[in-house]
């Protein structure tokens, strides 16, 4: 079944958000990776500052995965307080989320084109004509 989760985008504190999130929520992360942990990439270059900052995080909190990410220049948009989320859509198929993506995403703008990822992923992101900030993902190997 397709999912929709919420998104949250900081500006160098979501480590600290999230741990706050989890010592009220409790429960682990699912995932926590740093911008550090990117293999290289040509497509853009994390300063040694930015390196330490959460590339991706996700806290389980009952039938919802909160998920988040510090932004860092050159990848994605500034952070502006009080839009600083996205709603992220997890297709069952390839199909779907090509689908999903293309539709939504008609007459906005695309940040991210929906392409294939390191973390084994279709994974895209726009802002649609409305004006709301969206992700798309496949995974590959779906649990």
């Amino acid at each position: 079944m397709t999912s929709v989760q919420p998104y949250l985008t900081f500006n160098g504190t979501c480590e600290e958000a999230f741990n706050f999130y989890r010592s009220v929520f409790g429960g682990d992360f699912a995932y926590a990776g740093k911008f550090k942990d990117m293999p290289p990439s040509g497509e853009f270059s994390i300063s040694d500052a930015d390196k330490e900052k959460i590339m991706h995080i996700s806290l389980p909190i009952g039938n919802t995965v909160l998920m988040a990410s510090d932004t860092v220049e050159g990848c994605g948009n500034p952070v502006t307080f009080g839009d600083n989320f996205s709603v992220s859509i997890n297709a069952e198929s390839e199909e779907e989320a090509t689908r999903i993506f293309n539709g939504l995403s008609a007459g906005g703008k695309v940040t991210m084109p929906l392409n294939k990822t390191f973390w084994g992923a279709l994974f895209g992101m726009f802002t649609d004509k409305f004006g709301i900030n969206w992700m798309v993902n496949y995974d590959y190997e779906q649990k």
